[in-house]
């Protein structure tokens, strides 16, 4: 069911919301101090450090020796962009925590901080990405392509985040914010599959570590994103709420279309050798899990009767499910406007299929709530109670 009675699930989202906040406050100083070196030759680079203590420290020396051309050229944007990111790891955990215990003032100036920041962030990012060449960037051109987007999302979700909380539209507002620090998440969780991937695909270089985790980082922080807004959503239905805009025959036609383009993308990697194969392992196992979940929760939010929750989970369910369709139609884009070689084109586009589907699937979810409020605006006033009139003497 969409939320169970009894303490499992309350301390189900307590258990995640700890790991989150434990993985962004750990990651804070390894973000910090991860371009000091190259600003600073011997300066301590404490990622570098527990990564070569976790897995080996020829694995590393081999992914960083090329790096410091690249970074050269824009070090101060780097180096920005990293304490800033390391700061936005400590405030979102703060946010949220003040969202939950209402303290409002605290809340909102804290709020005005982590805005400033993000845009301050991003736009070292986009410097950085603009004096990079995509072939320079870390892992290769999908990687640049897939950093892109990602700061694109953040930055307009943190915006719509901002816009909704200036038009005192909560509900709309935490969707947003989450979505962005979602985004935000997926460095630390890159970093931490650096770590973890080696354990399934021993000797394998961090470059292609990095694009392994390409095919499902996109999905795990905006399924994460989405739990978190359910978890703090309890309503049962929104007044002004009719009908639905994900029904039954929009769903399967998503999900017929998603088929399809899974298909031709498993075909496609398949062809593309060992290393192709590989990626679509990445890819299928996360993403297939993800759509088993989402369809789970909607079925369960029917049964017990909460259409708001059934009507949110199956528009994200469509976005899932249609996810590998848009991955598809990307990379013929990217193979044939940016002129990349398939592999990478393939890469860029299971890349950010997911990330793109809910942030379009977030938009549908804040104009839906925003519509059932002009129904309710549109909706007369319940008639007045006649009072009888008093017969004369």
């Amino acid at each position: 069911m969409n939320r169970p009675t009894g303490p499992s699930r309350p301390r189900a989202v307590r258990a995640a919301a700890i790991a989150v906040a434990a993985l962004g406050i750990g990651y804070a100083p390894i973000a910090a101090t991860e371009i000091w070196p190259y600003a600073r030759p011997g300066a301590p680079a404490l990622g570098e450090r527990l990564l070569a203590h976790t897995v080996d420290s020829q694995y590393v020396a081999d992914a960083v020796a090329d790096r410091t051309a690249p970074y050269g050229h824009s070090l101060t944007a780097l180096i920005v962009h990293s304490v800033l990111g390391a700061a936005l790891m400590l405030l979102g955990p703060v946010q949220l925590l003040t969202a939950v215990r209402r303290r409002r003032r605290l809340h909102r100036a804290l709020g005005t901080v982590y805005a400033v920041a993000v845009y301050a962030a991003m736009a070292a990012a986009a410097a950085y990405l603009a004096r990079t060449a995509p072939e320079d960037a870390f892992g290769g051109a999908s990687f640049w392509i897939v950093l892109a987007v990602i700061l694109a999302g953040t930055v307009l979700s943190c915006t719509f985040g901002v816009l909704a909380a200036l038009t005192r539209r909560p509900d709309i507002h935490q969707r947003w914010m989450l979505l962005c620090y979602g985004y935000l998440m997926t460095a630390p969780l890159l970093r931490l599959e650096w770590g973890t991937l080696p354990r399934f695909w021993p000797g394998l270089p961090m470059q292609d570590i990095n694009r392994l985790a390409l095919m499902h980082l996109g999905t795990l922080v905006v399924l994460g994103a989405l739990l978190a807004s359910r978890a703090g959503d309890r309503r049962r239905t929104v007044a002004g709420l009719t009908g639905s805009w994900a029904p039954g025959p929009l769903l399967l036609a998503a999900h017929l279309a998603g088929a399809l383009g899974l298909t031709w993308l498993g075909i496609s990697f398949r062809a593309a050798g060992p290393e192709g194969q590989r990626l679509l392992v990445a890819l299928l196992v996360p993403h297939l899990s993800a759509v088993a979940l989402l369809a789970r929760r909607r079925a369960a939010a029917g049964r017990a009767g909460r259409g708001w929750a059934r009507e949110e989970w199956s528009i994200h369910l469509a976005a899932f499910g249609l996810a590998p369709a848009f991955s598809a139609g990307c990379t013929v884009l990217f193979e044939h406007a940016l002129h990349l070689d398939r592999l990478t084109a393939l890469t860029a586009g299971a890349g950010i299929g997911t990330g793109v589907l809910a942030f379009a699937a977030t938009a549908v979810v804040s104009l839906r709530l925003q519509y059932a409020r002009h129904v309710l605006a549109l909706a007369p006033p319940p008639a007045a109670t006649a009072t009888p009139a008093t017969a004369p003497a």
